[in-house]
């Protein structure tokens, strides 16, 4: 009996031991949206906003993963959404008390430019509004404008350089002639304000359609969203200029500037803030304002970043605000298909993206927008026509008290360098991209990409058998990095071809991962991963341990300390960690809070996770989850 008591016990203890190799303790934390969970997480890239009288809100989006493009919301709650995640252009919206109107997004069928009707309560589609000629747009709005008062509908056709204008019911009634329109609004008097964001200038129209009125702004204003608010016969305007904040005119007769909402200069001002830091009326690009019947205030602004598809092209902020302009709260979906680093210098306190920078726990704090597109307008964060769909996804490092960011899009064979100074605060100043003159090559990067603790890049060009090896050589005056010329190196026959690099300086190791052979997908990894110790003092030919994965479709690795993760695409949001050492699975980190955090459903980007390794012995690891537009944040001590 003893003896049987005696190997229970033993029995017991090893699984036990076993249990806590497969699923180790360690806290499964959010950042970057409001919400953890996918039912209450705020909507992705919101690019224009209603409000209706009773304090509902309205916002559309061109792609949520995971809901209806069109977010509802009331008292900083979600109450759902309207459509699918593909259905909606994010470019204008209105309402009335019963319905919704909405730019489309691009459809096969019947192209772009078209305005969709949907009822507010039963949220199904009831009339579709051919609006423009220009059919054949899929990655422009060609819609940029919408209001409505009484049985009229009012649309921006933008590229036909009119505002049309229908019945509610989507019976043509009449032309208005408009060079580029926007955003819209109408007085209570019926008469129709037009943004004209790119030439600086609010015109105003009779309700026949006649010009009447003019709002010069100043030269370097981008007028970009409208609210007539009757209960003070003032317009708002919302200025995506260097001002960054909502000017307010009186307009009854000639029209005169009254006051101004918002910081000036928004989050680039240095007078009351960090620049780059954002705050209640530190706005970016203002994309939407609206008042309820109460005298609330809500403001939608855009963190500034660019993508060719428009849905990755600004993040949600949404600011509530009382009758005297004091902040009610706010909602935030900051991230999309991303990933933010911890920062080296704040011990992993702070997380940087390719864009913007958080801390803290639960939701986090959005800390500021780094892009500065007034003193950077060639910035590549803000290229719309980049095919890698947005820079988003950060890598960081730190040295001699110098940050390196680099900003890449979900599967990228382009990375784009950016260093900080005192005199610009948060904003990453833009440096050099690989490929490019600094690195001395045109050729893309196929074969992994890895900027080490040094500051040192090590890139797999496409096509090469070699690593090349770009050593940092110091920095200049104002902090930019600087490298020097490439020193090649044979990639070993036994992981050719190779997809993935890590270097890991500290311990002098270096992981390679392979790719597929002979495959068209040379973003795609297989089972085979090598780890080198002493690879810079020349062991480039015996890799021990060598890991071979056996959970399907590896996606993403990282690496610190004494641990490589991996991540995966479309089979689980598991992160397995594997010691460097002996190569064995040492734990695989899930969801230990499963009812306030979402984590996604995998990695579906190269870069998409980060890893740091904190002085306390605490790895910080993050994760791109583009289901809630937030970012995953494990903290896992061995």
């Amino acid at each position: 009996m003893v003896a049987k008591r005696i190997h229970a016990a033993l029995l017991g203890f090893a699984l036990l031991a076993l249990a806590c190799v497969c699923h180790a303790q360690y806290a499964t934390d959010w950042l970057a949206n409001t919400y953890g969970t996918l039912a209450a997480h705020v909507g992705n890239g919101a690019r224009s906003m209603w409000v209706a009288p009773e304090g509902v809100i309205y916002t559309s989006s061109l792609w949520d993963e995971n809901e209806g493009g069109v977010a509802i919301y009331q008292s900083g709650q979600s109450l759902g959404s309207i459509g699918t995640h593909a259905d909606f252009q994010g470019s204008a919206i209105t309402g009335n008390a019963t319905s919704i109107f909405t730019a489309l997004q691009y459809n096969r069928s019947f192209g772009s430019g078209s305005a969709g009707r949907y009822n507010r309560a039963t949220k199904a589609l009831e009339l579709r509004i051919p609006v423009s000629v220009w059919t054949g747009i899929p990655h422009a709005d060609v819609i940029t404008g919408l209001a409505t008062a009484g049985a009229l509908l009012y649309v921006s056709d933008f590229y036909g350089n009119r505002v049309r204008v229908y019945t509610t019911d989507g019976v043509w009634q009449q032309d208005i002639a408009v060079s580029g329109p926007g955003a819209l609004a109408l007085d209570s008097a019926g008469n129709l304000w037009v943004a004209r964001k790119s030439a600086g200038v609010v015109a105003q129209f009779s309700a026949g359609g006649a010009p009447l009125n003019t709002i010069q702004m100043p030269a370097a204003s981008r007028p970009s969203a409208l609210y007539f608010d009757a209960s003070t016969g003032r317009l708002m305007v919302g200025d995506e200029g260097p001002d960054m904040n909502i000017k307010i005119y009186n307009v009854a007769g000639a029209p005169t500037l009254a006051s101004t909402f918002g910081i000036q200069a928004g989050y680039l001002d240095t007078t009351t803030g960090i620049k780059g830091q954002v705050g209640d009326k530190r706005f970016a690009r203002v994309a939407g304002i609206g008042k309820d019947a109460a005298g609330n205030l809500y403001v939608l602004n855009n963190p500034w970043g660019g993508g060719w598809d428009l849905g990755r092209n600004g993040p949600t902020d949404l600011h509530a605000y009382d009758s005297a302009g004091n902040l009610k709260w706010k909602l935030q979906a900051l991230n999309f298909e991303a990933v933010a680093a911890p920062d080296p210098s704040t011990d992993g306190a702070y997380f940087y993206s390719g864009a913007h920078i958080y801390t803290g726990s639960a939701g986090g704090t959005f800390v500021a927008n780094t892009v500065d597109p007034f003193t950077y307008p060639s910035d590549p964060r803000l290229n719309i026509n980049d095919t890698q769909r947005g820079q988003h996804f950060g890598q960081l490092v730190t040295v001699g008290g110098n940050r390196i960011l680099v900003a890449s899009g979900q599967n990228p064979d382009t990375f784009n360098f950016y260093h900080f100074n005192a005199a610009s605060g948060y904003i990453a100043i833009p440096d050099a991209s690989l490929p490019g003159p600094a690195f001395n090559t045109t050729v893309k990067v196929t074969g992994g990409f890895c900027i080490d603790s040094r500051g040192d890049v090590w890139a797999g060009l496409d096509r090469a058998n070699h690593i090349y090896h770009y050593p940092l050589t110091g920095f200049d005056g104002n902090g930019k990095p600087l490298w020097g010329p490439a020193v090649p190196i044979r990639i070993p026959l036994s992981i050719r071809p190779l997809t993935r690099i890590i270097y890991l300086p500290e311990t002098d190791t270096m992981i390679l991962a392979q790719g597929a052979a002979g495959s068209w997908d040379w973003t795609a990894m297989q089972s085979r991963i090598e780890v080198y110790h002493g690879w810079s003092a020349g062991n480039t030919t015996q890799p021990q341990p060598v890991i071979n994965l056996t959970s399907a479709n590896p996606k993403s690795i990282t690496a610190a300390g004494n641990y490589l993760f991996v991540s995966y695409v479309h089979t689980v949001p598991n992160i397995d960690a594997f010691n460097l050492d002996t190569g064995n699975l040492d734990a695989t980190l899930i969801n230990n809070s499963p009812g306030t955090v979402d984590v996604g459903n995998d990695v579906d980007s190269m870069y998409g996770l980060r890893a740091f390794l904190r002085a306390s012995g605490e790895y910080v690891i993050t994760k791109d989850n583009y289901n809630g537009s937030s970012i995953i944040v494990h903290r896992w001590t061995p």
